[in-house]
């Protein structure tokens, strides 16, 4: 990209045709996209287009299929209702009747994770499921520089307010976590916190710093911004502004904690993504890089044994490897349980140690964060051995549990207990459930 300081320029269905090489392609292809991105927010930017995307392999290119709409991420009959509607005035309706049947708030996050202040106000902002984190949803991040095409955020793009975590009160964030002494981590998401001016996002720092909870430890960012627009801490007017507000929060004595999405190693590979770590680091910040395993994108051990031992070079610490959320085109991405563990072991003890800081594969499901261990024979019957990294009851964190094994289960749903009957959480479960549901 010429110049000192490129400028963004963002890409969606409306001027999809600006992009030269998609208007290269065949005419089916750009129809197959206007389909899809009709149901799921597609979003791309020059960044994206010009320097990560190997236009030469599409449509096989992994950072092509992490950013332009592919047919098989819809249903057959959702692809087949929503090419009919194109163009008959009725577009929106159905785009909106297949989003319903997509799961768009998976893992309880409206049912469950929205939490209420003393007063009984309602923060519809916020997410708080494990005691020690909290989520925030700033309003003016509620986009981001590109969607992933994976994204289960998604319903958060798509023009249905209904379906947003959006807050713009950065005092009630401070004052829920001020009433909560468990809270240590704040988690700012979005969309991407990362697309604010850095004034906007000062202000909400500033009420938590200001405030200072007794319990707050570590702020969080979790963001895609490094990957996708790395320039918004080179040469973006207000990126050394930026990095102040990061060395004004460990300056307070408070942990930043930069949680960097990298989903294949294409996103390490240019100067700019190399120099913007490095700024980011040398405030204070500390970056640590996580991924689900996404069939079309990074379905190999090999590319994960990359990533992660680039990532370490660079002096980021390998955080998580996900599995692709029951959201969305999880048909498409998501990649089986066995063959997930399969991917995650191969990469993993092909590294030093210090690439082994990683955890996974995980779900984040309902009942919390489950990881896969491994696939042992019990009593003479194959299983899948599984164990709770976090749960909505905390003492569930550590505790190990056994499933029949299955090469097609994907998420934790499609599991069956291996003695029958029902997983050890599951009664409890439904009592959280139960009782989130008359509070509300």
């Amino acid at each position: 990209m010429p110049g000192d300081a490129p400028s963004l320029k963002s890409y969606t269905l409306q001027n999809l045709g600006d992009v030269e090489q998609v208007a290269r392609l065949p005419e089916e292809a750009r129809r197959e996209m206007q389909v899809v991105g009709s149901v799921l927010p597609f979003k791309a930017n020059n960044y994206v287009v010009e320097e990560l995307i190997d236009w030469e392999r599409v449509p096989d290119d992994p950072i092509f299929a992490l950013t332009f709409p592919q047919r098989g991420m819809l249903k057959p009959e959702h692809y087949r209702k929503m090419e009919e509607a194109l163009g008959g005035g009725g577009e929106r309706e159905v785009a909106d009747s297949i989003r319903m049947e997509l799961n768009p708030h998976p893992a309880g996050q409206m049912e469950l994770n929205v939490p209420s202040l003393a007063d009984g106000t309602r923060l519809y902002g916020m997410q708080h499921k494990y005691k020690e984190t909290c989520l925030f949803f700033p309003s003016q991040s509620q986009t981001c520089h590109a969607y992933c095409s994976f994204c289960f955020r998604w319903p958060q793009f798509v023009g249905m307010d209904e379906m947003k975590f959006a807050m713009k009160e950065g005092e009630q964030l401070a004052a829920y976590v001020g009433e909560h002494p468990e809270i240590t981590d704040v988690l700012f998401t979005g969309g991407d916190p990362m697309i604010m001016r850095a004034r906007v996002f000062a202000k909400y720092v500033d009420a938590l710093l200001e405030s200072r909870p007794g319990s707050l430890r570590t702020i969080r960012i979790g963001t895609k911004a490094l990957a996708y627009w790395p320039y918004k801490f080179l040469t973006d007017p207000d990126a050394g502004e930026m990095l102040d507000v990061f060395r004004q929060v460990s300056e307070a004595g408070i942990h930043l904690a930069f949680m960097a999405h990298f989903n294949h190693p294409r996103e390490l590979g240019t100067q700019a993504v190399r120099d913007a770590i490095a700024a980011v680091r040398a405030s204070g910040a500390q970056i640590r890089t996580q991924s689900p395993v996404l069939s079309h994108i990074n379905d190999d051990a090999a590319t994960w044994a990359r990533m992660w031992a680039e990532q370490v070079s660079l002096g980021c610490i390998p955080y998580y490897m996900f599995v692709v959320r029951d959201t969305g085109a999880q048909h498409y991405f998501g990649v089986p349980l066995v063959r997930a563990y399969k991917i995650f072991t191969e990469a993993y003890t092909s590294l030093s140690g210090l690439a082994r800081t990683v955890r996974g594969p995980s779900m984040s499901a309902t009942p919390g964060k489950v990881a896969v261990l491994g696939t042992p024979v019990v009593g003479g019957r194959r299983a899948i051995l599984l164990k709770f990294l976090q749960g909505r009851n905390p003492g569930w964190a550590g505790e190990p549990f056994l499933a029949k094994y299955d090469e097609r289960a994907i998420w934790l749903d499609d599991l069956e207990p291996l003695e029958g009957g029902r997983f050890f959480f599951e009664e409890e479960l439904e009592g959280i459930r139960a009782a989130r549901t008359r509070k509300t």
